[in-house]
């Protein structure tokens, strides 16, 4: 069984953020090796200099594709926040956008591949619904605490 720390009125499992922590780990290991690995592939196919220009073009085109979609989804929550609505959705799209854009940032073809994945609105569309899915279950399962305050 897990120790169990209170800090401030809150529980902290030790096993989780070891576990956490070693799943970070083996990300930052395995993705460099991965993105090296996929650079060199290409560069022996198409040659070094395609490859560079490749990298720079998937960079350029991220980043424009990052700024257009930014740009929409912030008029979205302007026109929502204006009307009285909640813009949830928006804001999921907003992270999602968020980690597309983090993620080109990185050189190499495989994160370049899953930001592209984050920005397309059609898979960022599937990726909201099951972010949606995946935070109502852990609100559900009572692993994330919700704070309601409503005040008039």
């Amino acid at each position: 069984m897990y120790d169990t720390i209170i800090v401030r009125n809150q529980v902290i499992v030790e096993g989780v953020i070891v576990m956490k922590f070693r799943v970070l780990l083996i990300l930052f290991l395995t993705v460099p090796i991965i993105e090296i690995w996929g650079i060199i592939s290409v560069g022996k196919v198409i040659g070094p200099l395609w490859t560079i220009a490749l990298l720079i073009l998937t960079s350029v085109a991220g980043a424009y594709l990052a700024k257009q979609q930014g740009t929409q989804m912030l008029k979205l929550l302007q026109m929502q926040l204006s009307r009285g609505q909640m813009p949830t959705d928006t804001i999921l799209d907003g992270l999602l956008l968020l980690i597309g854009g983090i993620m080109l940032l990185f050189p190499g073809f495989f994160t370049d591949v899953v930001g592209l994945v984050f920005l397309f609105p059609f898979t960022r569309m599937i990726l909201r619904h099951l972010l949606k899915g995946w935070i109502t279950s852990m609100i559900a399962s009572g692993k994330m605490i919700t704070f309601i305050n409503f005040r008039r």
